[in-house]
């Protein structure tokens, strides 16, 4: 029954470091998919109703003008002042794209959408060694919940430097007291623990998978940056499609 519940934990863990990975693959994957098809997607929304007002305008008809003012009412409105500036401004004053943005400097691209391999292969050696679930005294569990929320917090930022530097201090640090031989009921109520806790895992990797942003990831697994790429260069041809199509209109 130990051997089993030492089995169940190590299958555990490595499930969680695949969902946890994905999720931060999904996390990077949309900010970066807003950060740059977000403006494309705005102008063809903005197209779209001025060339929806453009033939409402021409045929005065009452279907032409009620899909001209669907149209408008989807174009999402300017943020306000407080939106704008969000993330702009932190401890150290304005963010460095803020900065490149009132100087006129060219602001940073955004970085890649996974971290590198050796980044993924420090993080699962760090998440095989201090999961929370291989502790047994509370005290203990708290201890490895603290230190991995830092190890996922260097990983979703792709920063090797501080996974180092983590993998260093949990060497360093106490070594757990040796457990003693559990119950059997013991035993069986860990075994419920797993079992629920996958199936709370396995609803979230679904729910990951089947999200918009999940399912584009999975296109292309590999090199979701070219797919970036791809859907741009795509989102450019419509807008200049759009972009002839009302200049058509109102001539």
């Amino acid at each position: 029954m130990e051997r089993a519940v030492r089995v169940a934990e190590q299958a555990l863990i490595e499930f969680e470091i695949a969902v946890e990975t994905f999720r931060v693959e999904v996390e990077n994957f949309s900010r970066l998919h807003h950060q740059k098809l977000g403006p494309m997607y705005a102008r063809l929304d903005e197209l779209d109703a001025s060339i929806a007002e453009a033939r409402a305008a021409r045929s005065g008809d009452p279907e032409d003008l009620r899909l001209a003012r669907e149209a408008r009412a989807a174009v999402l409105p300017l943020p306000g002042v407080e939106a704008l500036f969000d993330d702009w401004i932190d401890s150290d004053g304005l963010s460095p794209e803020a900065a490149a943005m009132l100087t006129e400097r060219p602001v940073r691209p955004p970085q890649r959408v996974r971290p590198s391999e050796e980044v993924r292969r420090l993080y699962r050696e760090l998440a095989r060694k201090a999961h929370p679930d291989l502790a047994r005294e509370e005290d203990e569990r708290k201890r490895r919940e603290e230190f991995i929320t830092r190890v996922n917090a260097a990983y979703a930022r792709g920063d090797e430097g501080l996974l180092r530097e983590l993998a260093a201090e949990w060497e360093a640090g106490p070594v757990p007291a040796e457990e003693r031989l559990s119950e059997s009921e013991e035993l069986y109520a860990r075994l419920e623990w797993l079992a629920q806790r996958k199936d709370m895992l396995s609803v979230l990797a679904r729910e990951l998978e089947d999200s918009a942003i999940g399912s584009m990831l999975r296109l292309a697994p590999e090199d979701p940056d070219r797919l970036l790429e791809e859907i741009a260069e795509q989102l450019r041809g419509q807008v200049t499609e759009r972009e002839a199509e009302l200049a058509e209109l109102v001539q």
